[in-house]
């Protein structure tokens, strides 16, 4: 295959990589797979994209094995970057920060929640293999914020985001990244690169009449999407987020104020699988001055659906909520979390542990913990719609606390964040198996559906696993710690995929909320939906890519079996891995 990889050399201006090193750092990300690629190719600019796709496109027909997987920070967590042909990483040039604007305020209404416009004060350009703590430094010196980040912040990159339609704590209030991509720059199958951004119905018109890819694309879409009307919004999720499938039903929406048909809708969650972006355009928000946090402890579920039902009526910016696992696990590891601290910050931090340990040796640990935080400019303020929220829920007879300060809140957003990475440390020969990690229902269900999953995940003693979530939303992550030596393993995962989604699906949920289809998902697509709507996603992907050069095997056409025959042989040493 090298010899292909020196005829991309000659008309590529980036680094063409053939190198066993290059290859098996680029085999990985934070799945449970391990997938070799033939050549890893570093585009310099859209150039290099447009010249690479146009040259797969013409060996396609001899070299039917060709196609090309876009990767960024590689943090995902569903095997979206892996392939064994070309993977185009487009960290290290395709990653500055282009323009960044301020703008005057304008109101957007996420897709989710309906109820609550989010006002837009600025507008990001940026190249897809921008790590987020990059862009995140850039837009803030302007006081702005990209809401959808997510809990692997500190390493995960924008194009990413885009990919897998990610989201993280603040989706509640905010939404998620489709609602901030108001533009985007891709290189389609033809090897030309188009700008997609909403269009109005005049507009619309004239784009479906010009005689070329991007006419005929966009007239194809529109057809689809009118043909099949009834069924697209039938088979919508009834929840706060999705990133599984091709969102059909978001492309006609009015989130400005009037009706658009958004194409950039989407091109985000569809991991790559569409065409290759090559620059984005986020709106921004203003960073909220002050927060603080009412943290709520739950010995019994049963009453989390009502709770959150009435905590959301007072619009905070996130309920995010660990379990009693993660909670045991802060305890047992406490010196761990010290560590990070230095010496004064770990007395100022150890000290302000004194009533949880006091809540752990006389056996009172909460099964969940409940972090509710409101945000907004004015202390006050905050700290009355917290007492508020203390006077709502007064009637559930908790025990509740609101934050003095903000290392008081920091030591509960640290078990949040950290208690994973803890867990993955000190379990010996174990490791992380994201397959059931990124499920959600809608809260009023979860008196009902959380302890069915539990049911389920306690047939399978020999997982250890810790819950922790997106409370406000129904999302959860369940991330087991496996030997992959164990040879119930890959069965179990085969089974216990199929008991969670059927699960799930009695519940209108979606099988992800947030982290995407891509190997670990994709043959599961059908406890979601129907097959007149999967054989829409097939005929999406034939528009947009008919010779199947974009991320194959994906979202469209993966198999139970790539599941087995990919996942990590047990000698392999495994990386870092961040939950959401």
């Amino acid at each position: 295959m090298n010899n292909l990889a020196e005829e991309i050399k000659n008309f590529f201006s980036g680094d063409v990589e053939v190198s066993d090193e290059v290859l098996e750092k680029y085999s990985t990300d934070a799945s449970l797979f391990k997938i070799k690629p033939q050549i890893v190719v570093f585009p310099k600019d859209s150039e290099d994209i447009k010249k690479l796709v146009k040259w797969v496109g013409d060996k396609k027909g001899k070299h039917p094995e060709l196609s090309i997987t876009p990767r960024a920070a590689g943090t995902c967590m569903a095997g979206g970057p892996l392939n064994t042909s070309i993977i185009l990483d487009t960290t290290r040039y395709m990653n500055k920060v282009v323009s960044l604007e301020s703008m005057d305020k304008k109101q957007m209404t996420p897709m989710f929640p309906k109820s609550v416009s989010v006002e837009v004060s600025g507008r990001v350009v940026v190249g897809p293999g921008c790590f987020y703590r990059d862009f995140e430094k850039a837009v803030a010196e302007k006081n702005l914020l990209l809401p959808s980040f997510t809990a692997s912040k500190s390493i995960n990159a924008v194009g990413g985001m885009v990919g897998n339609n990610s989201a993280g704590e603040l989706t509640l209030r905010y939404g998620k990244t489709e609602d901030y991509v108001s533009e985007l720059s891709m290189v389609c199958e033809d090897g030309e690169e188009y700008i997609i951004k909403p269009l109005k119905k005049g507009d619309l018109e004239s784009k479906m009449n010009q005689d070329n890819f991007e006419g005929k694309l966009y007239k194809k879409i529109f057809d689809l999407i009118e043909q099949n009307k009834d069924e697209i919004n039938s088979a919508k999720p009834q929840v706060s987020k999705n990133s599984a499938g091709y969102t059909l039903w978001n492309v006609w929406n009015n989130s400005f104020g009037e009706e658009v048909f958004d194409l950039p809708k989407l091109i985000v969650g569809s991991q790559g699988t569409l065409g290759i972006v090559t620059k984005i355009t986020f709106d921004l928000v203003e960073i909220p001055k002050t927060s603080k946090l009412l943290v709520a402890f739950l010995n019994d579920l049963s009453i989390l659906g009502d709770l959150v039902y009435e905590l959301r009526t007072l619009n905070p910016q996130s309920i995010e909520s660990y379990d009693d696992k993660t909670f045991g696990l802060a305890m047992k590891f406490f010196g761990d979390f010290l560590k990070q601290k230095g010496v004064w910050g770990s007395i100022k931090f150890g000290f302000s542990f004194l009533p949880e340990f006091f809540m752990a040796l006389t056996g009172g640990v909460p099964k969940l913990i409940l972090l509710v935080e409101f945000s907004g400019n004015d202390e006050k303020e905050i700290q009355d719609r917290c007492i508020e929220a203390q006077n709502k829920i007064a009637h559930f007879k908790l025990k509740t606390r609101i934050t003095k300060s903000e290392a008081e809140a920091d030591k509960y957003w640290a078990m949040r964040r950290d208690s994973f990475a803890l867990l993955r440390k000190h379990v010996k020969g174990r490791r992380t198996a994201p397959f059931i990690d990124d499920i959600v229902v809608n809260p009023e269900h979860l008196p009902e559906f959380l302890p069915k999953l539990n049911d389920l995940l306690d047939d399978y003693p020999y997982l250890v696993y810790t819950i922790a979530g997106h409370a406000g939303n129904g999302n959860f992550h369940i991330i087991p710690l496996v030997d992959m030596e164990d040879e119930r393993i890959i069965p179990t995962i085969l089974e216990l995929s199929e008991k969670v989604y059927d699960l799930v699906s009695e519940y209108k949920g979606s099988i992800t909320a947030e982290h995407n289809d891509g190997i670990i998902r994709t043959p599961y697509l059908d406890k979601m939906y129907n097959q007149k709507i999967l054989s829409l996603f097939s005929e999406v992907k034939n528009i947009f890519d008919s010779k199947n050069i974009f991320n194959p095997g994906k979202k469209v056409g993966g198999t139970k079996d790539d599941i087995v025959k990919n996942i990590i042989p047990p000698e392999h040493p495994h990386h870092h891995h961040h939950a959401s």
